[in-house]
């Protein structure tokens, strides 16, 4: 058999380290590399995993990396991603430059194939509702604002495709939707709901008319495992096929907390630029990598809402 030797960067973040199950289950070494100073605690996901503390952002330290493990496989998550700051923050640019340098660090090493992970928001939310790979617009300016994040993801997409074709390199970038589940930053819009029901305490959104796929974080991490060992090339939206508003989802949640008079919509306006539609076409995901979610949506809120009570240790 081949070699089988995997880089995942970003590997203690709330996506990355679901991938490393599936990589390991799989067959594949893998490396591990976490931001966190050696002594800190990490992930019971990444059991198994040899585990690599290495600043991505300069590029001796990468170079090193690479020339130490020799990689077969890259799977690159790492990037900036603190809520609400990450859509307009200098440091996007800094991962693409980063990125692409690690790219090439990759292949100079003898890397054979490359999966990074990209974002719903590279596409166009004013002209697109269903969100098709290869034929919906890209987020240019046009219809809509361009964030630093959506055209610093938007170049680096190209930027692999590219270099994987010029360099004879295999290469693959998935496309993130929308995801929830244990450890996510209580910010986001499920955690938060989740929390505030757990302690007795409204939960104000928005209308909720809006209507979203979403998957559970660990079939995330999976999906993207599968497609770095498929032979797909080129973007991949990771998501689901089954569609619900997110009115839908916070009122499952709420009925499975046992607190649906707290949940009060249409207290806070919806961001004005927000699309009622947006969901991904998923027939590569399904029919060429072969993947399919281990969690419905109903065990997936309940895994979550668990994992948090476990937490606040609310009974």
């Amino acid at each position: 058999m081949a070699r089988r030797v995997v880089v995942v960067s970003g590997a203690g973040g709330f996506i990355g380290r679901w991938s490393v199950p599936r990589l390991i289950g799989g067959g594949y070494e893998v490396h591990a590399v976490a931001a966190r100073a050696p002594g800190g605690e990490l992930p019971a996901q990444l059991s198994g995993a040899e585990i690599h503390y290495a600043d991505l952002l300069r590029e001796e330290s990468v170079d090193a990396l690479m020339q130490e493990v020799r990689p077969s496989h890259l799977l690159h998550f790492a990037w900036v991603a603190t809520p609400g700051a990450y859509w307009t923050s200098p440091e996007n640019r800094r991962w693409l430059v980063a990125s692409q340098h690690l790219l090439q660090s990759f292949q100079g090493s003898g890397g054979i194939r490359a999966v990074m992970a990209g974002s719903c928001a590279e596409y166009d939310w004013s002209r697109v509702g269903v969100c098709y790979e290869r034929s919906s617009p890209p987020a240019d300016g046009g219809g809509a604002a361009l964030t630093a994040y959506a055209e610093c993801k938007i170049a680096m997409q190209r930027a692999l495709a590219d270099f994987g074709s010029v360099r004879h390199l295999s290469t693959a970038w998935g496309r993130i939707f929308f995801q929830f589940g244990p450890d996510e930053h209580p910010d986001r819009l499920v955690a938060s709901v989740i929390m505030n029901l757990l302690s007795g305490r409204e939960a104000l959104c928005t209308h909720g008319r809006q209507i979203r796929s979403f998957l559970h974080v660990a079939d995330v991490g999976s999906a993207f495992a599968a497609l770095l060992d498929s032979v797909t090339e080129g973007p991949v939206n990771i998501g689901s096929p089954d569609r619900i508003s997110v009115a839908g989802l916070l009122e499952e949640i709420a009925v499975q907390i046992g607190r649906p008079e707290l949940v009060r919509l249409g207290v806070r306006s919806a961001p004005p630029a927000e699309p009622l539609l947006l969901v991904p076409d998923v027939e590569r995901l399904y029919n060429e990598v072969g993947w399919r979610p281990q969690f419905g949506l109903h065990d997936a809120i309940a895994d979550t809402i668990s994992w948090w009570r476990q937490r606040a240790g609310a009974s």
